[in-house]
């Protein structure tokens, strides 16, 4: 998708495909015919507050039927419905919200918890943060705000990756001790290897159960599964030549 498009974020979207493959496959509840189906209301959100991760969301709502698979290689082209960021709310079945403005995704998704709350809805809200992300003051706020509001039905990953564009997390603005950091804001803490499916899913089962807000550490890597692209922050916003491409689909293939 992204070498069809000639730009676009292979190494982010790389670094989050087990998380989402484990929510949309193994945890979150998901109406197949979405905004048709009686149980609608009751469905679970995901909202991708790393918006620039966008390909990897398409491509799993492409597979669970939301759209025809062939409309992923329109992805970031003129008139597209998938656009570089999950924007299309209105077009486009399964995007919750539009984002991508990074700091923004877990306070929409903290007044969408909220008013779950409210009406007694049982569904439940997840939402998938950049560790980079996480150095943004807004972010900060939201988290105080779920534990004082007790939103049980809150669950956020944070895909650790510890590459943003600029370089290393730790070098930007550390982010160290993330997990003591979420504990003092009233948030119950999970760390997990973020490319292992089994753990994701006994983490999001946990997380379910929690009386708190619920985050997970999801350590993962930056362009997983592409060997140049592995622990590179140069592959954050790049797409992949020709020949780039051909030894990324053999290694992702292998």
């Amino acid at each position: 998708m992204i070498h069809a498009a000639k730009s676009g974020h292979p190494g982010g979207s790389l670094s989050c495909v087990e998380i989402l493959s484990v929510l949309y496959n193994k945890i979150m509840f998901v109406p197949k015919e979405w905004k048709k189906s009686p149980e609608f209301a009751k469905r679970d959100r995901f909202i991708l507050s790393k918006g620039h991760a966008s390909a990897a969301l398409y491509s799993v709502l492409a597979q669970k039927g939301f759209f025809p698979i062939d409309e992923l290689l329109t992805f970031r082209k003129l008139g597209t419905r998938l656009q570089g960021h999950p924007s299309t709310r209105t077009e486009l079945e399964g995007i919750e919200v539009s984002t991508g403005s990074l700091g923004q995704g877990l306070s929409m998704a903290t007044g969408v918890a909220l008013a779950l709350k409210l009406n007694n809805n049982p569904a439940s809200v997840f939402v998938l943060l950049g560790d980079g992300e996480m150095q943004e003051g807004s972010v900060w706020e939201a988290l105080m705000s779920a534990a004082h509001k007790k939103l049980d039905n809150l669950i956020i990953v944070i895909d650790k990756n510890k590459l943003q564009i600029d370089g290393n997390t730790d070098d930007v603005k550390s982010l160290e001790p993330l997990d003591k950091k979420l504990e003092a804001f009233g948030w119950e803490v999970k760390e997990v290897d973020g490319h292992n499916e089994i753990d994701l899913e006994n983490a999001f089962i946990e997380a379910k159960k929690s009386t708190k807000p619920f985050a997970v550490i999801a350590n993962t890597i930056k362009g997983k599964g592409v060997s140049f692209m592995e622990n590179n922050a140069g592959w954050h916003g790049k797409a992949p030549n020709d020949d780039e491409l051909k030894l990324a689909l053999e290694e992702l293939n292998a």
